[in-house]
């Protein structure tokens, strides 16, 4: 199997984790080989002690790039939500893992402040934390992003499956066929059912 990587990038509360975990669960259910790399999960263990200056949220960045090259190289599907808000770290882990399918969870800031689901935008705003992406930090929105995602006009199941099919698309999974079954098979299969007892 092909190992490729998904990168979900967006505003804190605009949906990356949840509908990654989406996708993670349905590739999962098809068989696939995946990992899902969730940004909390990965500050919390391989970006451990690292802050939130320029300087540290690249170097985090090139590490979460760095495990999903790894896994992409060894066939396996690698799916990144991590916030990752400057281009130019983008950039470098689009050029260094070779199947790279950016997803951009874009979400107007104003209703991923309504949403605020760890309560970090209200200490933002309250100066109680600071260099905050959208606050007083940039976000660098994508320019070419394999998959726009509008997060305040979509369910997460519908953009989950925007993503699923641009990675049909692109050939990365594959399509699923449904079997088809002529009128002539569908009654030898009742005739049989029958036969069987279990019409």
């Amino acid at each position: 199997m092909k190992g490729f990587t998904i990168w979900f990038t967006g505003l804190s509360g605009s949906g990356k984790s949840t509908i990654a975990r989406i996708v993670y669960n349905k590739l999962k259910k098809e068989g696939y080989k995946v990992e899902l790399l969730d940004g909390d999960v990965i500050r919390t263990n391989l970006s451990k002690g690292l802050g939130f200056t320029k300087e540290d949220r690249d170097e985090n960045i090139k590490r979460v790039g760095f495990v999903c090259d790894l896994l992409t190289r060894n066939g396996v599907i690698a799916i990144a939500a991590c916030i990752s808000p400057y281009r130019n770290a983008r950039r470098l882990n689009r050029e260094r893992i070779k199947n790279f399918v950016e997803v951009f969870t874009r979400c107007p800031l104003d209703v991923c402040i309504k949403r605020d689901p760890k309560g970090n935008y209200k200490k933002a705003l309250a100066g109680q934390i600071k260099n905050y992406t959208g606050i007083d930090d940039p976000y660098e929105e994508p320019e070419n992003p394999e998959v726009i995602l509008d997060t305040d006009k979509e369910s997460p199941q519908e953009c989950a499956q925007k993503v699923l099919d641009k990675l049909k698309e692109l050939h990365y999974i594959e399509e699923k066929k449904e079997i088809q079954i002529s009128k002539e098979e569908e009654e030898k299969i009742k005739e049989r059912l029958k036969s069987l007892g279990y019409l």
